[in-house]
């Protein structure tokens, strides 16, 4: 249920699903998620929906390593967060419904919640309400894989200390969604799961989108694996009553690219709804983040929950809807975003390198320096920090330099190779062009 996605902002199980038309992107995209899963960077599904179309959908890897049960698209994934885009459609619909209010306080349902009676429903849809955040607390590795009643998932909330004053500032809190699903029950009188199925996945036309329970094979459920000591391990299970309305969905990628079609149509809540839940203020939306990738700016929400990580996105101006589902990484999610959009967008992508080399610590000592080009306006300082070769160029951030071999390093983010020499180095970018530094 974390907070994680595009900062500007694999695979060869199953056969691929590709839209005739812009073949090479999508064979593209096929090939760096197969890259990445081969290097056991990835495990996870995609698929990418334009016009209510699946254009591209792959699994890669497994469901259940142990067994050797392979992924499909129709594999399910725990989603985390993404679960609150789910939450706060309920609520504008109540909303729409007058059952509720966004400026109607916490107070009416929680009075013992500090700071109930300034904290309103919208401070919680946008996460200004200063509600601590339970998953932060010193013992919820204690009780995550174990049931919790609501009074026991109250209790913790209602018994901690405000983060911050309510509207002082925006802080992503956990604590926020899993009271506005209390919220939803006591208002409807029913489950928040059965809101969900009544209220989104009938209306949307999802078919496996439900609330998790616990992991079963038979009805293609995944479970979640870390890359530990060389191998994929599985992550114990959390219990769902302590994500409730806050994380605890499970789906597959088209269903989640069907569901934020449905959203942006309109078919959920009504458009001055969506224009309220899109506005963001202090960076946040209303159960919704917005996203920029180069001059696009992407709608939609990520989450991690055990071993799981997910990323749902969608840009109204092309109609296009992406999801990303993994139950195993080993690499920067963003990075694997970023690769994938820059794919689809026909834009300059070098796969990342994960070659790397053991180079003794005095021949890294022995490039420690400044070197200097007379035609370049800058200084490279070259350190050895905690056993890491870096560069540091003037007035521009430190960055680590990868071992390639002894002379050759890389900086993958910026598609840079630096080749040491005797009186300096060669410096190689992504376009091919290369720059000679004199060690001064």
């Amino acid at each position: 249920m974390k907070r994680t996605f595009l900062s500007v902002v694999a695979f060869m199980l199953v056969a691929p699903l590709f839209a005739q038309h812009d073949g090479a992107k999508f064979a593209k995209i096929d090939s760096l998620l197969n890259y990445l899963y081969n290097n056991n960077k990835f495990m996870g599904s995609v698929a990418i929906q334009e016009k209510g179309n699946i254009v591209f959908q792959k699994a890669y890897g497994y469901a259940e390593v142990e067994s050797k049960t392979k992924a499909t698209p129709k594999s399910k994934y725990k989603i985390g967060s993404i679960t609150k885009m789910f939450t706060s459609v309920i609520i504008f619909q109540l909303i729409e419904e007058k059952k509720l209010k966004l400026d109607t306080k916490l107070s009416d349902f929680f009075p013992k919640v500090k700071n109930a009676d300034k904290i309103t429903i919208g401070d919680m849809l946008s996460h200004k309400s200063g509600i601590y955040n339970y998953t932060d607390g010193p013992d919820f590795d204690s009780y995550k894989t174990k049931l919790q009643n609501r009074r026991d998932m109250l209790n913790r909330i209602e018994s901690a200390t405000a983060a911050f004053e309510p509207g002082t500032k925006a802080e992503y809190s956990n604590s926020n969604y899993l009271l506005l699903g209390y919220i939803i029950q006591d208002i409807t009188k029913k489950p928040y799961k059965e809101n969900v199925m009544a209220r989104i996945v009938n209306k949307a036309g999802l078919k496996e989108t439900y609330y998790y329970g616990k992991i079963n094979p038979k009805k293609n459920e995944a479970y979640s694996y870390a890359f530990v000591d060389g191998k994929w391990t599985k992550t114990e299970e959390w219990n769902e009553s302590i994500a409730g309305a806050a994380g605890a969905l499970q789906s597959t990628p088209a269903d989640l690219t069907k569901f934020v079609k449905a959203l942006f149509d309109g078919k959920l809540i009504k458009k001055e709804s969506l224009t309220e839940m899109t506005t963001l203020d202090m960076g946040f939306g209303k159960g919704i983040f917005a996203y920029p990738f180069i001059e696009r700016k992407f709608f939609g929400h990520n989450g991690g929950i055990e071993s799981f990580t997910s990323i749902l996105g969608y840009y109204p101006k092309d109609d296009m809807g992406i999801a990303l589902l993994m139950n195993g990484v080993d690499y920067n999610t963003n990075e694997i975003m970023i690769g994938i959009l820059s794919c689809y967008y026909k834009l300059p992508y070098i796969f990342p390198n994960f070659k790397t080399a053991k180079i003794d610590e005095n021949i890294l000592k022995n490039y420690e320096g400044f070197y200097s080009n007379p035609s370049l306006p800058f200084k490279v300082d070259i350190k050895l920090v905690n056993g890491v070769l870096t560069a540091h160029a003037t007035d521009q951030g430190s960055f680590p330099l990868n071992p390639l071999s002894e002379t050759e390093f890389n900086f993958d983010p910026a598609g840079i190779t630096i080749t040491f020499n005797p009186k300096g180095f060669t410096l190689k970018q992504a376009d091919g062009s290369t720059s000679q530094f004199t060690k001064e």
